[in-house]
């Protein structure tokens, strides 16, 4: 689920406590955590209801100055039902303390090594994770789409698999681009990469 940097700002802040979508099928359910740029945002609830139900208090907890602004937005973006999710700031992204970690011992090494090779072994393009992890130390801020033609992969792809990696503490998405942790490159240089 993705959120405008304003209204993630506003989440951050506790005076946007709803947001509304249109989809098919919810993208989310109550219980779970997004990660996004400002830290993790969670989803207090989901539920359906008719666009004749939206009010101006509904607009203004969702950060939008009013409900012609909220309308306007959901018209632009999707169809299918309108779903009322109810969001709270969670908490900083517990991978920035992860990818920040060096100085590993044997057992959290072996840990993250065992996690890359089952990766790689349940994957249907074979072993990737090294290579597209050397890559994004070699090209560091390369967009995903140049890195993707680097690797022989789709962008599509790479970008599902560099999520993986990230997951793991070991890569930082920016704006444009990627580049190793601290934690990604201290595993390369043990690897002998």
């Amino acid at each position: 689920m993705l959120f405008k940097q304003k209204h993630l700002e506003g989440i951050k802040a506790g005076t946007i406590t709803l947001a509304f979508r249109n989809w098919v099928k919810p993208a989310v359910n109550a219980g779970s955590l997004v990660h996004t740029a400002v830290g993790q945002v969670a989803i207090t609830s989901v539920e359906t209801m008719a666009s004749q139900q939206l009010s101006e208090a509904d607009a203004r907890q969702a950060g939008f100055d009013d409900l012609e602004a909220l309308r306007a937005t959901l018209d632009q973006y999707g169809k299918g039902k309108l779903y009322r999710i109810g969001v709270r700031y969670q908490g900083e992204d517990p991978r920035i303390a992860l990818r920040e970690q060096t100085g590993l011992d044997t057992t959290a090494y072996d840990d993250i090594a065992e996690r890359l090779e089952r990766l790689d072994r349940y994957s249907k393009e074979g072993d990737w994770t090294q290579t597209v992890l050397e890559v994004i130390r070699d090209n560091p801020r390369l967009r995903a789409g140049d890195l993707a033609l680097k690797t022989g992969k789709t962008k599509e792809w790479l970008k599902l698999n560099i999520r993986k990696l990230k997951n793991l503490g070991l890569t930082i998405s920016h704006e444009t681009g990627y580049e190793l942790s601290p934690l990604g490159k201290e595993l390369l240089e043990r690897m002998g990469k």
